[in-house]
């Protein structure tokens, strides 16, 4: 049996930009008839903790045919880190607060855009949070932009996941 690849998607506080990215993989994911990854968001601030996605990304996600529901923001954890096989982060202070975690490995943590042809190398996602309305389509189509790409990378960890099943 394959063991389930996990990826874990994290911004500030875990309610726009984080879960956004989440429930679009979810959907890509499910439109290609893949159900062995498990996905998850996290925030590297506990600001937020319990708190459900933003209104204006529900409004977004629902508007583009995702699912907005069923989330309450947490911190993401260095064994959660370390459990993962894919982290993908939407800045870089993201990735530096995930590394003073101390987790025991961080080779498997990537900005979202590093998965977009169309983004500058080394950008971030824009946090929309501080913006109006609009800014949130625009955080849509910067994850939308890095699906292809992504959904290829998590495809190369299930062959690799399901090739180490098979030798065991």
């Amino acid at each position: 049996m394959t063991e389930q690849v996990r990826v874990i998607f994290v911004c500030w506080g875990n309610i726009c930009r984080s879960p956004m990215a989440e429930r679009v993989a979810e959907g890509w994911l499910d439109e290609a008839g893949i159900t062995d990854v498990e996905l998850t968001s996290a925030g590297v601030s506990s600001e937020e903790t319990g708190n459900p996605i933003d209104r204006r990304a529900q409004q977004w996600l629902t508007e583009a045919g995702y699912r907005a529901d069923d989330h309450r923001a947490h911190r993401i954890t260095a064994d959660e880190i370390d459990s993962a096989d894919l982290i993908i982060a939407m800045e870089d202070i993201h990735v530096d607060r995930m590394h003073r975690l101390k987790p025991r490995r961080t080779d498997h943590i990537h900005l979202l855009t590093h998965f977009d042809p169309d983004a500058a190398p080394g950008a971030g996602v824009p946090d929309p949070w501080y913006g109006d309305h609009s800014g949130f389509g625009d955080t849509l189509a910067s994850i939308e932009g890095a699906m292809p790409n992504l959904l290829a990378e998590i495809e190369r960890l299930r062959s690799r996941s399901s090739a180490t099943s098979m030798e065991e």
